[in-house]
Formats: C-alpha cells, structure tokens, sequence
C-alpha cells in the first residue's frame, strides 16, 4: 500500500447479532449468483500479469484496496464490475489523513460495495498518536468491514528508515489492534508484506485474519507458517471505474464463507477455536 507523509466522527454502537446476519445473509444471495459463472468477473483485467499469481483470479470473492492516487473513482462502475469489497486509505502515522479518504468512504457506501479503512504504520509515531488520530478521523460505521491495520517497513521515507527491534514493533502493533477493536467492536486484519513479516510476523499473532502481498507467486511460497484470509495479487490491476493502476486483492474461500467472515469478522477457518477463547462471540 502506499506511504505519503508524516473529521471527526461520533462513535456508533457495534451492530446487533441478527442485524449482520441479515446483511450478510443479502450479499450471500448476489454473491452465489455471481459465482454461478465459469469466469469471474471478466470485466476486470492486469496491466502486468504474471504468471505465478494466476490462481488469484480463481477466486470468487474479488476486491481492491485504494488511495488518493487512484484518483476520482466511479464507485458504481466498480460495483458493476463484481467488486465484491474496497479497503480505503484512511490515515497514516499521527496527522496524515488520505485527502480522498471521505470521498472514497461516501462514494463506495453509496454504490453498496463493502468498504473499510485502514491505518498505515510510521514506526516513528507512537502507537498512542496513531490510534487517537484513527479515531478521530475514521467513522465508527457499524456497516463497515473491520479495520485494517497496515505494518511495512518505512524503508523509502526520509523522515523515518529504521527498523525498530522485533519486541518493539510486536508492541506497538498490539497496542493498535487491541485500540482498533474496541473502538469499532470488530476484529482488526493485519495486512503485511513479505519483508517485515518475516522480520516481525512469522509465528506471531495467530488470532488475527493476515492480509499479505505477493505479486510474483503464491502467498504459501513467500509466507511462512501463515494461514491468509486476503491476498493482494497485483497492483496493476484493472477495474471498471478505476482509472489506471489498482491493487487487486482475493478472499481465500466460497462466496459461503465470506458471508460468515461478513456476519462474524472472523476468518471462518478460525471461528471455532477463538470463539472457545471469548472471541468472535454473539455475532
């Protein structure tokens, strides 16, 4: 995803059981139409294909994650073109908020694309900042998709390079996703890259659904030890409404279990186990 530099919302109630039931038993009805077709989405295209992440567009549940550097978007375009769900840019480190983030949040809401938003960690922030600076700026919407917490290393910033020690970064990351989850009473994703998870992530954080890039192979030839819910396949996707570039991403499952994923925010490989641990309960 993308780093650009170092609105205020009234908090809402998290939804009722029944009513996420009832908003993912509707996008299950569309969905299995959708994946009644041999060929999903066909309207969607690659700028670069490679050959080592082909499988991606196999799966049934399609989506994308943009910016302000997609530009102004046709969200009913989008939605046209089978988008099944849209990760937003909301904010970055303590004081950044993306300058489309309001536009694209409306926008998607208003062609009934499932949307959420998500946080771009600068290590040189503290954890603190970062989350007091979400909350203020994100809308806590109960119709949303959980939030996204995005950790990569800051390496191309001149403002922050380092890499902070294993311990440290683990901490921080806790931090924000225990603040993430009680503000908006969903179980916070984790989306990552292959660098700083193998420096920061592997074998770490289990209970948590893991969104990973890998552009050339298959998340299980880059990933160690990690079981994805999403994978970002390219980021010169092409999508209907979107001009130019755009990250394509892929849930790993049946149109089936994505409603659950809607109705619990849980992977629902995991429902089970973490729900024996007080998790992902009375949804």
């Amino acid at each position: 995803m993308s780093l650009d530099t170092e609105i205020s919302s009234r908090r809402a109630p998290a939804p009722r059981g029944w009513l996420k039931r009832g908003l993912a038993a509707l996008l299950l009805s569309g969905l299995a139409a959708c994946a009644a077709q041999n060929d999903f989405y066909p309207t969607k295209g690659d700028a670069k294909p490679h050959p080592g992440v082909a499988r991606a567009k196999s799966h049934p549940i399609q989506g994308i994650d943009i910016s302000k550097w997609q530009g102004p978007i046709n969200w009913a375009s989008v939605k046209s073109a089978g988008t099944q769900f849209a990760y937003i840019k909301a904010t970055e480190g303590g004081d950044h908020v993306d300058e489309r983030f309001r536009e694209n949040w409306d926008g998607a809401g208003r062609a009934g694309v499932p949307r959420g938003a998500y946080h771009f960690v600068f290590w040189c922030r503290s954890a603190e900042d970062q989350m007091a600076w979400f909350k203020r700026n994100v809308p806590n919407d109960p119709t949303a998709l959980p939030p996204v917490l995005d950790v990569e290393w800051n390496g191309h910033s001149a403002k922050c390079p380092k890499k902070l020690p294993k311990p440290q970064a683990l901490a921080m990351i806790r931090y924000m996703l225990d603040e993430m989850e009680a503000y908006t009473g969903k179980r916070p994703i984790i989306y990552t890259d292959i660098t700083f998870h193998k420096d920061v992530l592997e074998d770490e954080l289990p209970d948590y659904p893991h969104w990973v890039r890998s552009t050339a192979a298959e998340p299980e030839q880059r990933y160690a030890n990690r079981k994805w819910m999403l994978w970002q396949f390219t980021s010169t996707g092409r999508v209907p409404g979107v001009r130019g570039d755009v990250d394509r991403n892929a849930f790993y499952g049946t149109p089936t279990e994505w409603a659950s994923f809607l109705a619990t925010d849980c992977d629902p490989r995991e429902h089970r186990r973490l729900s024996s641990q007080g998790l992902c309960t009375g949804k």
